[in-house]
């Protein structure tokens, strides 16, 4: 099997995110998949059928290291309240850290914080959604070949008038 190119981008190495492998060459035509962690839940939670299947369509998936944390968190919360049993709770866990394992995950640097907090053009916003965007703005990718996979309605707002697909 043949080993894949990583290329990494200055902005990929100001933001902390692993190294992105994407096949031979870096084309025009790469697309990333921005997951936010809304999108994520739905599909570990609910078992969503769109969200699963947004997950699954073929480029790079990125996401932030917050989501993680939110995400683990909503499991425990679930678990809590009863939705999860504890069997459930740790299926979704290691599914998590199997999405971990497929995904670039960019680390929450003090550039992302800082443009977390300047305004959105769809004010008000979230901290944590905020945090997302910034981070999807900062990967120094075009947002012609950004998707932002969300079931949020603030940040496929925002996604949506700072020019990223949003799925």
């Amino acid at each position: 099997m043949a080993k894949r190119r990583v290329v990494e981008t200055p902005a990929r190495r100001a933001t902390g995110s692993r190294r992105v492998p994407v096949g031979e060459t870096r084309t025009a035509t790469t697309s990333f998949r921005y997951i936010e962690s809304s999108a994520l839940l739905a599909a570990l939670l609910e078992h969503d059928t769109a969200a699963l299947d947004a997950l699954r369509v073929d480029g790079q998936r990125v996401t932030s290291a917050v989501t993680f944390a939110e995400a683990s968190r909503a499991l425990v919360r679930a678990r809590v309240a009863g939705r999860l049993t504890p069997a459930e709770e740790r299926a979704s866990l290691r599914a998590l850290q199997t999405f971990h394992r497929r995904c670039a995950v960019v680390a929450v640097t003090d550039d992302v914080l800082t443009r977390a907090g300047r305004p959105f053009p769809v004010e008000p916003i979230r901290t944590l959604d905020a945090v997302h965007l910034a981070t999807a703005e900062l990967l120094g990718e075009s947002p012609q070949f950004v998707t932002i996979i969300t079931r949020d309605t603030r940040v496929r707002d925002n996604a949506r008038a700072l020019g990223y697909a949003v799925a």
